[in-house]
């Protein structure tokens, strides 16, 4: 019983963390996200719009055309 609880309390532990990053992070992406719209107009689709632009590019290097 007593290991039983001290396995749950460290997964308690470990979840907490990473949900604590998570959440951390998503803020500060959040964040950036709203000052860019304030300050240049840039919203997040034209950040995705480059971001699938990026990965298209690296495709095709990669494939040599």
């Amino acid at each position: 019983m007593i290991a039983t609880l001290i396995v749950a309390w460290i997964i308690f532990i470990i979840l907490w963390k990473l949900l604590k990053a998570t959440l951390s992070s998503a803020l500060t992406i959040a964040a950036i996200l709203i000052l860019l719209n304030i300050s240049f107009g840039i919203t997040p689709q034209d950040i995705w719009h480059h971001i699938m632009q990026f990965t298209q590019t690296l495709s095709q290097l990669q494939n040599g055309k």
